[in-house]
């Protein structure tokens, strides 16, 4: 009768909770001994330390394709790559910036801001007038947005009050964005002939 080898067991390891990022642990994946903060977890605060290597397989949520590591806020580590998620730095708040008045647009009175000498008239106003009856909602809007590359303007705080105190937007929003006139003829020439 012959007996066959088998194979030890794999040490299982504590997985890290997910919001937590471990150090790494000094264990060795071929011993079943608990890592030391296991041991005493009853009188000790510290949470548990899971293996490096099993860390690229459970975070991989903080990782870029590349395996370029993240900051939290989902910015990459290195400064050279792209954030996997950029948001536009919102009109600096001047008060040149910040001077709204009402222009008119195909018969309508739209409040507008005159940034950099380019006039930039509130989006979600303009989708109210305009493109409300055209498209299913603000979020459609957004969408065609990105599909013609154009990138409204983000409203700065002061703008924002602004625009709330005028009622161009209601008065529980505070974000808001702007569209110069040329890209809300682009937009709405879409939606018109979509």
């Amino acid at each position: 009768m012959t007996t066959m080898a088998t194979p030890a067991a794999p040490a299982l390891l504590p997985a890290a909770p997910l919001g937590h990022h471990p150090a790494p642990s000094s264990v060795s994946p071929a011993t079943n001994s608990p890592p030391p903060a296991a041991t005493s977890a009853a009188s000790s605060p510290a949470p548990p330390v899971a293996h490096p290597a099993l860390l690229h397989q459970f975070r991989a949520d903080l990782l870029l394709s590349n395996g370029t590591p993240l900051k939290s806020g989902g910015a990459p580590v290195s400064s050279s790559a792209k954030p996997v998620y950029a948001t536009a730095s919102p009109v600096e708040s001047t008060p040149q910036n910040n001077e709204c008045k009402l222009v008119e647009v195909k018969g309508a009175k739209l409040a507008s801001f005159t940034v950099k000498d380019t006039e930039l008239i509130c989006l979600p106003q303009a989708f109210d007038v305009f493109l409300k009856h055209l498209v299913g909602g603000l979020h459609t809007v957004y969408t065609k947005l990105k599909r013609l590359d154009i990138t409204p303007v983000v409203c700065n705080v002061e703008q924002v009050r602004v625009l709330r105190g005028l009622g161009a937007i209601q008065p529980g929003v505070n974000r808001c964005k702007l569209i110069s006139r040329q890209d809300f003829e682009t937009l709405y020439n879409d939606c018109t002939n979509a």
